[in-house]
């Protein structure tokens, strides 16, 4: 049942989590940008950085964690940023409930959003857009 748990597998996760912090600081950065200074509501400001954070990430992750060299570039970014924003509705939904009702920081809330999207977008990433053989 978990035949594709290979080295091949756990590094390319691993490949996927270092770009997955680079998204964290944009993520982070615009987040803070948007709400902080801006003053726009949070859970929009989340959005703005989630999804700057998802361009950046297709980015790297194509070139480095997948090393894609499909010609539909404009499909696989398609395919990548649908997914991101299934993540992303994930993502504000945990965000919300941990706020919301946890009445927990902002920020570590956040935190424990990400983590848990990031292993939805590896793994529909690897299987979906990338489309990884196993």
């Amino acid at each position: 049942m978990l035949e594709f748990l290979t080295k091949s597998f756990l590094l390319t996760f691993l490949k996927f989590a270092a770009v997955g912090f680079s998204g964290l600081l944009v993520d982070y950065g615009f987040t803070y940008l948007f709400k902080e200074i801006v003053k726009i509501q949070k859970y929009v400001a989340n959005s703005i950085g989630f999804t700057l954070a998802a361009s950046s990430n297709y980015i790297l992750n194509r070139i480095w964690t997948f090393e894609s060299e499909n010609p539909e570039i404009v499909l696989e970014y398609t395919e990548f940023i649908a997914i991101s924003l299934i993540g992303l509705v994930l993502n504000n939904a945990i965000l919300w409930l941990i706020v919301s009702r946890l009445k927990w920081n902002f920020y570590f809330s956040k935190l424990i959003a990400i983590g848990v999207v990031t292993v939805w977008n590896f793994l529909a990433n690897y299987f979906i857009t990338f489309n990884q053989a196993i």
